[in-house]
């Protein structure tokens, strides 16, 4: 660590790409591990049903057991990040996680694969928060948007090349090795970390929100539960409505806890900020139609024209590449021009995209439909960290910790509704087409052209709401310690 002379310490430590690059790649490594496990289980559903003798139902509560095991973690860490360290309390959750990868691959019965998944979720729920709140710390206000931004390519890359990477492991070797490959990668990851993420970012022994750290849990665990119930089973099932009515009552009551606490386990007061309120809205709206319509591209490649899983991830690897593409490109423009340009002409190429698609039918051809994925794609990578960016720019530097969990935890309650949402919808609209008579194909086809129809809309709404975005003030995210770069955070070897 550089030693640096009284005054103004940051303006004495210029910023070094080539020096962030290091502690970047650690922080990528993990979050690209957990992203992909969030992915890769999917594809491999039906052969974990015939290997353990089990029904769907009961191996699709290891991926719920995951899901609600993230939502429960999440907004602990920025209390456990104050108390311990990011770096501490990041290499730590890569370890739980490998942990669990490796244990999840030894399952010998449905029942250890969900426990052992729980275990994985544990810690694989901090890692994307503690992340995004280190690279941000570690850019200077001027780079913010394009070093974010190469933050984010593994954030839309992964996703889509979770089912690649799966199908493969699932058709030519073997379901263990969806787990197993995490072990060398966090392994990685690891040593990266503690050579070259920066120590010195652990602050006073903060004041422990007992009740916050038992109301939250419950809360975005319960929601999570209760959304993945509704969209799978019933909204009226009795876990549906226990799941929303527990975790929205704890909610509530958090929120008004919260906003009394003098050292909450989530900083709810940031929403006094007009920029932050305005550009999280807009990210909630940006991350339903994106990922709720995302979940369809597979769904309509696999159910309506029969492609294989690992044909899918290649069909799908266009959108991939542009979004690996756009990301950089509107990092750059937002350190440039701000949010608003740049989440326009992402959001106006997405909006395009998504109503091209609510057109497909059974027979549109491939060459067709990549195109649009691409330029998906690339609306996705232009638009998703920018706006990310500006939320974290609008909050008090000093909060970061705080603010990623909550933005974490709440994009988690978003997409799961999202999608939960978008899947009832898709069911409702095929069987409304179905019951007019003619070709079940047909009508399920209308059903997907419906899905992507509403994304589309949603989107439209994100252009609208483009145009009251706004620069966050200086003084609003960084006056509380000067506008530089974290001293303690700029890294010297």
């Amino acid at each position: 660590m550089s030693k640096t002379l009284a005054g103004n310490p940051a303006a004495e430590v210029p910023f070094s790409l080539k020096k962030i690059i290091p502690p970047m790649l650690a922080i990528i490594v993990g979050m690209i591990m957990v992203i992909l496990d969030s992915t890769v289980v999917n594809v491999a559903v039906p052969n974990l049903v015939s290997y353990f003798h089990t029904d769907l139902k009961t191996i699709q509560w290891a991926i719920t057991g995951y899901t609600l095991a993230l939502s429960a973690v999440i907004p602990l860490a920025g209390w456990m990040t104050d108390k311990f360290g990011s770096k501490q309390v990041f290499l730590a959750t890569i370890i739980m996680f490998v942990i669990g990868s490796a244990l999840c691959s030894m399952a010998q019965t449905s029942t250890q694969l969900i426990i052992y998944r729980v275990i994985q979720g544990l810690g694989g729920g901090m890692v994307a928060p503690i992340g995004m709140a280190l690279v941000f710390k570690l850019a200077p206000p001027e780079r913010r948007g394009s070093i974010m931004g190469l933050l984010g390519i593994p954030m839309l890359l992964a996703p889509a090349l979770g089912p690649i990477l799966s199908g493969w492991l699932v058709e030519y070797v073997n379901w263990h090795w969806i787990f197993l490959i995490n072990v060398p990668i966090g392994i990685v990851g690891v040593i990266l970390g503690v050579k070259f993420l920066p120590t010195a970012d652990r602050q006073q022994t903060p004041h422990l929100d007992l009740i916050g750290m038992i109301l939250a849990p419950i809360a975005f665990a319960m929601l999570a539960y209760g959304v993945n119930e509704g969209g799978s089973v019933s909204w009226s099932s009795t876990g549906a409505l226990t799941g929303l009515i527990v975790g929205g009552a704890a909610l509530l009551i958090f929120i008004a806890v919260e906003l009394r606490q003098k050292n909450p386990l989530l900083e709810l007061r940031v929403f006094g900020s007009s920029d932050f309120t305005r550009g999280i809205i807009l990210s909630w709206i940006m991350q339903a139609a994106l990922f709720g319509s995302m979940l369809f591209v597979p769904l309509y490649l696999q159910q309506i024209r029969q492609f294989t899983p690992l044909e899918t991830g290649f069909i799908l690897l266009p959108q991939a590449l542009a979004s690996g593409i756009g990301m950089p490109i509107g990092g750059k423009f937002f350190d440039k021009y701000g949010a608003r340009p740049v989440a326009i002409i992402g959001l106006l190429l997405i909006s395009a995209a998504l109503f091209s698609l609510s057109h497909i039918t059974a027979d549109t051809s491939l060459w067709s439909i990549m195109p649009l994925l691409f330029m998906l794609g690339f609306g996705m990578g232009l638009s998703m960290m920018p706006l990310n960016t500006h939320v974290l720019n609008a909050a008090p530097r000093k909060l970061v910790n705080r603010v990623t969990p909550l933005t974490a935890a709440a994009q988690q309650v978003v997409v799961s509704f999202a999608v939960a949402g978008m899947s009832g919808y898709l069911i409702s609209r095929t069987t409304a087409h179905a019951s007019h008579g003619g070709n079940p194909l047909n009508a399920a086809v209308q059903g997907f052209d419906d899905v992507f129809f509403l994304a589309s809309c949603f989107a439209i709404v994100g252009v609208v709401l483009c145009l009251i975005l706004r620069r966050p003030k200086p003084a609003a995210a960084d006056a509380t310690d000067g506008s530089q770069p974290d001293p303690s955070l700029m890294i010297s070897h």
